[in-house]
């Protein structure tokens, strides 16, 4: 079952692309439902270009925009940037003006002009009545890519009349030239008392402000907070990197010192150490730590060939040897006290350098003194910085600020002096009203528009309508669906084919039988005798003698395929028994126009053992048929009796083929019954009116039992 339901919901998605590649067939299935939808699309459209009337469009653009704010901007481009000049006092408020166009004191006016000619002409005919506006007032939106309102305003009005609807806007535009006219003094006038009333205060307001900038600058001693907050900055860094460098040489030197005081010298080499501690081998060794301190601050500047760097080292140089003969100066005095052994060349030179070392030491000393006594000095000064510079900067920029709007309102000053004649707003017009064009209402077009469109949509109906349908479409989707052998599929039967006999050439032997001509042939025989020999393959390895034909639902075609076949296995030379196990519906009878007072029901009811000969009405010499007989109540005792079950035996032992024509499996279970007394079951389905869900149920029901195939029906 879980392959099934599986395999169902895989096929039920498909379909409907079959559908659609299937169009023609799709259409011509539905034709009349396109033919329908067709037919009251253009009868609505013709009932919608009789009622509607024809109305015209006149229309005029204008652009709306402000000299005031022109004259502003052309004195000073940057003007633009400040707001509170340019869209808050200057700007052109459009709102504004599209609702004074639309005014009633100025529609009056141009129905004033307008009454000479049009006598019964109101304000309500122009404005519109009930909601129904006539006169359109719209700001023209930019192309492109900023679809922004433009300063164009298009004005429309509609009528009935076009030569109307075209006077109309004539009048309204030269109302609005005559308004612009009276505005433009009243508005300029109110622009330049603005001015003169703000100008007096900004020439106050920069004043002060370069007063409170002065008074800082004398105060603090200072230009530029911020460039010589900058400076000091710079010459911090630069101590703090001096002062690393000289505690660095002091730590050095002092390690060095305290290293050669370790060893051990002489009484001699002390005295002699106290000799050379002399202030003016001290001062010579100061020296010499002078131009050892430059010569390390230029080197840190300039590399080994500058020439101050050249100077530096030949100075040094010089002082080494004038130390050196300072020393043997004061060993010289000194040498008679001195024993062999006692104080060597090495001890020498040990209190030598020990004596720079000290005097190294001293002046490094002295210098981290002066260097962390400027650091102080220079953070002491920057502390104060971050309050100046936020003071200055607030001076500064309201300052320049200032003066920009003082600027600017000189420069409008001068430039409305020059304009003050000229409109407050400029109403240009750009485009002349027109005489009116034809806006809706064309009776062609809508017609037109009808035939075009009724097509379209009956075939989008139909498409709709066929994907929403559930119903098997081909034999080929009838196969998947069921998994079984598809044993043919047979042609669509008229209704004049149905009900024509059948037709096989015998001798007539008794007068009961039913005697047919041989001009009513069943038609596509043909297609009915592949179908037997489908089923005759089929009997391989398994063999059977009794079918039953059966659907999912009722009206599938049962009968005319069972007499199809019959027809089919005569003319194989085999005996063909023909029973209308359909025993609440039974129409086999019909068809055939036989008598239905006695049949199978008679038969099962039959207590006696009356041959069923006695019940058989014979159609041909090898046809013989069983119809239903009278229609009894409880239908499914009679079927599930053992009574049927030897009657299915004794047809199959003397006939070579008997076929059963059933009801349908869902909904009844007659059906049912009489396909677990069959040897063999053919389903037959309907090609578009059996639905999936149908189909697969009724192949569940049947699977255990010998489904042999299915047959495609109405295709």
């Amino acid at each position: 079952m879980a392959e099934t339901g599986l395999n169902q919901g895989v096929l039920t998605t498909s379909p409907h692309i079959v559908k659609i590649r299937q169009l023609p067939i799709t259409l011509h299935r539905h034709r009349v439902l396109i033919f329908s939808v067709s037919c009251t699309v253009i009868s609505f459209a013709s009932l919608l270009a009789l009622i509607t009337k024809p109305t015209y469009e006149s229309s005029m653009q204008m652009l709306i925009t402000s000299n005031l704010y022109e004259g502003m901007r052309s004195t000073n481009s940057s003007a633009k940037k400040d707001k509170e000049f340019t869209e808050g006092d200057f700007a052109v408020d459009y709102t504004t003006q599209l609702k004074i166009m639309l005014s009633s004191r100025l529609i009056e006016k141009a129905v004033d002009l307008l009454r000479p000619e049009y006598p019964h002409i109101k304000i309500e005919d122009i404005k519109g009545e009930s909601g129904n506006t006539s006169l359109v007032v719209n700001e023209v939106n930019q192309t492109g890519a900023n679809k922004s309102p433009s300063q164009i305003v298009e004005v429309s009005y509609q009528n009935k009349n076009p030569v109307k609807a075209q006077k109309v806007l004539q009048a309204l535009q030269k109302v609005y030239q005559e308004y612009n006219t009276e505005q433009q003094k009243q508005r300029l006038s109110q622009g330049l008392a603005y001015l003169s009333d703000r100008l007096p205060r900004i020439q106050q307001e920069v004043a002060r402000t370069e007063k409170k900038l002065e008074e800082f600058r004398k105060k603090n001693n200072l230009l530029d907070p911020e460039v010589q907050g900058k400076m000091l900055l710079e010459s911090l860094a630069q101590v703090k990197r001096q002062l690393e460098t000289t505690r660095t040489q002091l730590r050095d030197i002092k390690a060095r010192y305290n290293d050669l005081q370790k060893l051990t010298f002489t009484t001699e080499s002390a005295s002699l150490f106290t000799r050379l501690s002399h202030p003016r081998y001290q001062n010579l060794l100061k020296e010499i730590q002078k131009t050892e301190s430059a010569l390390s601050e230029e080197r840190q500047r300039y590399t080994e060939d500058a020439p101050s760097v050249k100077s530096l080292v030949q100075q040094r140089q010089n002082q080494l040897t004038l130390l050196q003969a300072e020393i043997g100066q004061t060993l010289q005095p000194n040498q008679s006290f001195i024993l062999p052994g006692q104080l060597t060349e090495v001890d020498l030179r040990l209190m030598q350098e020990l004596v720079e070392l000290q005097s190294t030491a001293k002046n490094l000393t002295d210098n981290e003194k002066s260097l962390v006594a400027s650091e102080s000095q220079i953070s002491k000064e920057l502390a104060r910085y971050p309050s100046l510079i936020a003071e200055y900067n607030q001076l500064r920029p309201k300052l320049e600020s200032d003066r920009k709007k003082l600027e600017q309102l000189q420069q409008m000053q001068q430039s409305l002096g020059m304009r003050i004649t000229q409109e407050g707003y400029n109403w240009q017009v750009l485009e002349e009203p027109h005489q009116g064009t034809l806006k809706s209402g064309d009776r062609l077009l809508t017609l037109l528009g009808g035939l075009l469109l009724a097509p379209i949509l009956g075939v989008a109906a139909a498409i709709t309508k066929e994907m929403f349908n559930d119903a098997v479409d081909s034999p080929q989707e009838l196969e998947k669906l069921t998994q079984l052998p598809l044993l043919g599929s047979v042609p669509t039967l008229t209704r004049r084919d149905s009900n024509r006999r059948i037709s096989l050439p015998f001798t007539q032997k008794k007068s009961s039988i039913v005697c047919m001509t041989s001009e009513q042939v069943l038609p596509h025989q043909d297609t009915l005798d592949m179908v037997y020999q489908n089923i005759q393959i089929l009997k391989h390895p398994l063999h059977f003698k009794s079918l039953m034909l059966t659907s999912a639902v009722e009206s599938e075609g049962k009968s005319t395929l069972a007499l199809g076949l019959a027809v089919s296995a005569a003319r194989m030379h085999r005996r063909v028994l023909l029973i209308d196990g359909n025993l609440r519906h039974p129409s086999l009878h019909k068809t055939l126009e036989l008598s239905d007072e006695w049949g199978l029901s008679s038969l099962l009811i039959d207590e006696t053992n009356t041959s069923f000969k006695n019940y058989i009405q014979p159609i041909h010499p090898a046809i013989d048929v069983l119809t239903a007989g009278s229609t009894l109540e409880d239908t499914v005792k009679l079927l599930s009796s053992r009574r049927m079950k030897e009657l299915l035996e004794q047809f199959e032992q003397n006939y070579d083929l008997v076929l059963v024509d059933a009801s349908g499996i869902l909904g009844m279970v007659d059906g049912r019954i009489l396909a677990s007394l069959c040897n063999a079951i053919a389903l037959v389905a309907r090609i578009g009116k059996v639905t999936r869900g149908e189909l697969i149920q009724a192949r569940d029901i049947l699977s255990k039992l010998n489904l042999i195939g299915a047959i495609a029906n109405d295709v």
